[in-house]
């Protein structure tokens, strides 16, 4: 009997960054979507083309709720679902809710949080303090403002002027929010991409690695690109991302 084809095209469902939008997933989504894949992209609340929200009041639930109502509104099933950055602490918490609609989750160099832990929690007191610094003087006390390409390794000309035209500030509270239970993201089939070099902290990446050794549901694999790769190495994300539907 041959496959379903429904079962072997599924539906990618690829989540943005802090500062970012569902833009930045501009090439890998034509990519897949020209191999037969439906592709959503969706922006969180005051981001990208969603800007005009921003507000104080916008937390990490906020992000959480976003991404569920993706799946929701859209009838999603079976999904690859993919985390750029900070866009992993809100998948985390969101499968809790979403875990029986999706086939495999990939972390692309993403945080990977325990139950209770916020952005802070996870890259430190030095690099929250500079954020918290950052939003006090340049975001009202409340949004840490956009940052130039150069900061998540995009150097091209035209690639910096691309990314430099989109990015957005980033409410504060979301980085601030403990997340959710976490315990389904953990015990979920999973991959974990780590760009190389990496802007995550070192014991993000060893709790990806350990997992990888005891958990046969859960691969690790290094790519040599940026830390926005779905930018500047769009060809290699794709790849390792279609490689995620049969792992």
């Amino acid at each position: 009997m041959s496959a379903d084809p429904a079962s072997a095209r599924p539906p990618f469902v690829l989540v943005h960054g802090g500062r970012h939008g569902g833009w930045c997933w501009k090439h890998v989504a034509t990519a897949l979507r020209q191999t037969g894949h439906m592709v959503y992209t969706p922006t969180l609340t005051g981001l990208g083309e969603r800007a005009h929200l921003l507000n104080p009041t916008i937390g990490l639930n906020h992000h959480v709720q976003d991404l569920v109502a993706t799946f929701e509104f859209e009838d999603i099933q079976d999904a690859v679902l993919v985390a750029h950055s900070y866009g992993g602490m809100v998948v985390s918490g969101a499968l809790e809710h979403i875990a029986d609609r999706v086939r495999r989750v990939v972390y692309l160099d993403a945080h990977l949080p325990r139950s209770g832990e916020s952005v802070f929690d996870l890259i430190g007191a030095d690099r929250a303090a500079n954020h918290l610094a950052n939003a006090k003087n340049n975001g009202e006390g409340w949004f840490i403002p956009p940052a130039d390409a150069s900061w998540y390794g995009v150097t091209d000309p035209d690639d910096a002027a691309w990314v430099n035209s989109r990015i957005t500030a980033q409410p504060l509270k979301t980085y601030q929010d403990p997340v959710g239970d976490t315990g389904r993201a953990w015990s979920h089939p999973g991959m974990f991409i780590e760009c190389v070099p990496s802007s995550l902290e070192p014991h993000i990446l060893n709790r990806a690695r350990e997992r990888h050794t005891t958990d046969p549901a859960f691969s690790y694999h290094v790519l040599h690109a940026t830390h926005d790769a779905m930018v500047t190495a769009p060809d290699a994300v794709t790849d390792l991302l279609r490689a995620a539907v049969g792992s």
